[in-house]
């Protein structure tokens, strides 16, 4: 599974079809040749790039940790800093972190560039510390906020960061299992929030606990990170060539640094080093691949996801399902198909994995809808509910999920890459931000017939929107991809 796929495209050893009998002729006659060739026939190991992608992927961790950690502990939290029944309070306290996202999200680019991925990791970790820390220990409301907003910070910085880490420094023919690895370390996060939460109400002050636990997994991604192999586009975009020809090596393997690093030639333009302006970002050249990374995000948010996990306790209550199960099942489902993203990631396509998704969450929003139809039953309404709302999770999990944070760094310029992923995971966390701020008044106002039944609309429209505007990624050199989307002047 890790090397079979993307043999006729590989990052790292892809070369013109009018070589292949000369490659062909080298292999039957002179072995010593073959060695001095530039091209490279086999892939790179998987395993030598693993464990670096693995430890960055703590970030992804930490992320959706943080998103979890005050859904079981928020009663108690409210409980003894003082503004129980205040639901603004409470809202802020669980949306402050949303606030410093998108601080970190937009700074990310600036930040990756300036000091590089390993930094950017441990710069990321720093304000995770120390606002749990803060959080951990704080006696009043504005404490807990101010916690909540340096956690934010960092949430937002990570995953920008990650995902241009892992397109950079992965072999093409694992890079989108790989990228599978940020959703699966999301879910797994998600998951250990709610286990850590359990014994919530029956310790006092076991919230706090809740937080410092957050340090661990922060403490390991800063500490590292300093083993860890530095992105080589970085570096050469720095005019650091020998540094990036040695991670390279500790990457990929002596026999094809030669030819990764001919691929980094033929993707500088000579224009690397100029800064990026917002502008570049929202007109001329670069508009089209920004529009397209910036609409998959919002298609993501607007499908109705969170608007599902938010509503999900409610339905499953309902259902006569406890919500400690409730959120198991949901985190079972995301999980499971997180893991069956992984193994399809790099055999069927981005592409392909996106349409099927999204038209599966548009058929599960319609299952919400019927459940919600006054002429079904109540038991079968239930089940419908229940049933659709795990089915949208996992096909959720299956493309809409992973897809947009991996495939955006493939589909950026290099020279643009960081800037433009800041960009649009800002467009990420905005839409996210007012979809959880209206959902419940919209629902309140529109009744779950409409509001699902638009959800489902913006599901199909994203089924078109990637028909009509995404290109397969699937085992293709970054050149290759810059080429399709960015025809040369």
């Amino acid at each position: 599974m890790w090397d079979r796929e993307g043999r006729a495209f590989s990052t790292y050893k892809r070369m013109p079809s009018r070589d292949h009998s000369a490659v062909t002729d080298v292999e039957e006659n002179s072995a010593h040749s073959q060695n001095n060739m530039d091209v490279q026939t086999t892939d790179p190991s998987w395993w030598l790039s693993f464990p670096h992608v693995v430890v960055a992927t703590l970030a992804s961790f930490l992320f959706g940790y943080h998103l979890g950690v005050v859904n079981e502990p928020l009663e108690s939290i409210s409980l003894d800093l003082g503004f129980n029944g205040n639901t603004l309070a409470e809202g802020l306290v669980v949306s402050t972190s949303l606030g410093g996202a998108l601080i970190g999200s937009l700074c990310s680019g600036w930040i990756a560039d300036g000091v590089g991925r390993r930094r950017a990791f441990q710069l990321c970790a720093l304000p995770m510390i120390m606002g749990a820390f803060i959080s951990a220990t704080t006696k009043t409301l504005a404490g807990m906020l101010i916690g909540r907003l340096l956690v934010g910070t960092g949430m937002g910085l990570g995953p920008s960061v990650l995902a241009l880490y892992v397109t950079e420094v992965s072999p093409a023919s694992v890079r989108g299992t790989y990228g599978s690895f940020i959703q699966i370390a999301t879910c797994l996060g998600l998951m250990g929030a709610l286990f850590i939460g359990i014994p919530i109400k029956a310790i006092a002050g076991w919230w706090r606990i809740c937080f410092w636990v957050s340090t661990i997994p922060a403490g390991f991604l800063a500490f590292f990170m300093i083993f860890c192999a530095e992105s080589p586009h970085w570096l050469y975009k720095q005019g650091r060539s020998a540094e990036a020809e040695a991670e390279f090596e500790r990457l990929l393997g002596g026999p094809h640094v030669k030819y990764a690093m001919a691929e980094l030639t033929k993707l500088d333009r000579g224009d690397a080093a100029d800064t990026v302006k917002l502008s570049e970002l929202l007109y001329g050249r670069h508009f089209r691949v920004v529009y397209i990374g910036s609409i998959l995000f919002a298609l993501q948010q607007l499908s109705g996801i969170n608007a599902v996990f938010y509503f999900s306790s409610s339905v499953f209550k309902s259902a006569g399902v406890p919500s400690d199960f409730a959120n198991v099942l949901i985190g079972v489902a995301n999980l499971l198909g997180s893991v069956i993203a992984m193994l399809l990631m790099d055999k069927l396509g981005r592409k392909m994995l996106l349409l099927w998704s999204f038209f599966g969450m548009a058929i599960s929003m319609l299952l919400q809808v019927a459940a919600a139809n006054a002429f079904v039953s109540g038991s079968a309404s239930l089940y419908l509910s229940v049933g659709g709302m795990l089915m949208f999770v996992f096909t959720f999990a299956l493309g809409a999920g992973p897809v947009p944070s991996l495939l955006l760094p493939e589909i950026f310029p290099s020279r643009i890459r960081s800037e433009a992923v800041a960009f649009c995971m800002s467009v990420y966390w905005v839409f996210n931000f007012f979809v959880g701020l209206l959902f419940l008044g919209l629902l309140e106002k529109l009744g779950p017939q409409l509001l699902y039944s638009i959800f489902a609309s913006v599901c199909m429209m994203a089924v078109v929107f990637v028909k009509k505007n995404v290109i397969e990624t699937k085992g293709k050199t970054l050149q290759e991809i810059e080429i399709a989307l960015l025809p040369q002047e």
